[in-house]
């Protein structure tokens, strides 16, 4: 969440996955403040998700547009389950503003949720959460000041 929980980190990127690259471009769609955007492109940049390329207009200086990395790229999913979620929920009663489809046959992508066995889980409550090989025993915040004194 320290990198997509801010709200204008997943406009910038929903404008990048739509093929919005430039700046002023992703200004002007988004309208998201000059240094508000500044500042969430070096962030997605720093982190990797997005790559500076440089192009040059005609007669121009030479600029940077932004395109997702291969990281970037993974984030995919979660950005489609969003829209999912928005359009069954808040979607204008004529329907979702925009369409996700599988360019090579033209269907409506959805996403799911499957198991390493290809179970596909449709009941959240079909999830559980185990401690991973990189968990560390829970501390709370009170109680280590009180150790440390």
């Amino acid at each position: 969440m320290a990198i997509l929980g801010e709200r204008w980190t997943v406009v910038v990127l929903r404008e990048v996955f739509l093929g919005v690259r430039r700046f002023d471009d992703i200004r002007r769609h988004a309208g998201i403040p000059r240094q508000v955007l500044t500042n969430r492109l070096s962030s997605l940049v720093e982190v990797g998700i997005l790559q500076k390329v440089p192009y040059r207009a005609d007669g121009a200086r030479t600029r940077s547009e932004y395109r997702l990395t291969a990281r970037g790229l993974e984030l995919q999913p979660i950005l489609l389950a969003v829209t999912a979620w928005g359009d069954r929920h808040l979607a204008d009663p004529e329907g979702p503003a925009r369409e996700f489809v599988h360019r090579g046959c033209g269907e409506q992508l959805h996403v799911e949720v499957r198991c390493a066995q290809g179970h596909q889980l449709d009941d959240p409550r079909e999830v559980d959460g185990r401690p991973g090989p990189g968990a560390r025993p829970f501390v709370d915040a009170q109680a280590r000041e009180r150790a440390s004194r």
